[in-house]
């Protein structure tokens, strides 16, 4: 597709799958969110992280994430703006009631909405990506915007399902404790405030 090799496209899915498989940030939101919420709750997380990775892919193509790794003014203020949500999760999350409280499609759009935001506030994605695709394009293939987002989509699509893996798998567990609800929840505001920590202490070239 695009005029893509078959092999470099099979290549980057296998670097792609592998990197998703290594437990990550996404990996431990969505965990943290299923532990808390539930299955559905932790699959929902992964989409909304899977949403973050496309917009990443979008700036990616049209060359805006290279202007924020090259402003280190920028990239603080997204890594800051990251860290105080995480926190402000963390803290609902410590607070939070028993998830049988807190079911139903609209704590599904929360979960969604929270992947989401923790995904694109995050510069390291960013960098990621800018530093990963387009080891894997070909300009005698066509425009390598094009490219960058027909990869981007797919590693946006593929890191779904692992992280959604994850995720729900955390949420089965934290079915079967769900006498320890409370627990759970500070698990989960735990995992958020290192999070957190994470992308205070981590600088652009860490």
């Amino acid at each position: 597709m695009l005029g893509l090799d078959p092999a470099s496209v099979a290549a980057f899915l296998g670097a792609g799958v592998l990197l998703n498989l290594t437990p990550g940030a996404d990996v431990m939101f969505a965990t943290a969110s299923g532990l808390s919420g539930g299955k559905r709750n932790g699959a929902a997380a992964a989409l909304g992280v899977s949403f973050g990775a496309l917009v990443h892919t979008v700036l990616a193509a049209l060359g805006l994430s290279a202007l924020l790794m090259a402003s280190p003014l920028a990239y603080d203020a997204v890594r800051w703006a990251g860290a105080a949500y995480l926190l402000f999760l963390a803290v609902k999350a410590w607070r939070a009631g028993p998830p049988e409280a807190r079911r139903g499609a609209a704590q599904l759009r929360r979960a969604v909405g929270r992947g989401f935001l923790t995904n694109v506030l995050n510069p390291k994605t960013a960098l990621f990506i800018v530093a990963l695709l387009p080891q894997f394009t070909a300009p005698e293939a066509g425009a390598v915007w094009a490219q960058i987002l027909f990869l981007g989509g797919l590693f946006a699509v593929t890191g779904f399902f692992i992280t959604a893996g994850y995720g729900v798998a955390a949420g089965a567990l934290g079915g079967r404790l769900i006498r320890h609800a409370k627990l759970m929840n500070r698990i989960s505001a735990g995992v958020y405030l290192l999070l957190a920590l994470r992308l205070v202490t981590h600088s652009a070239r860490a």
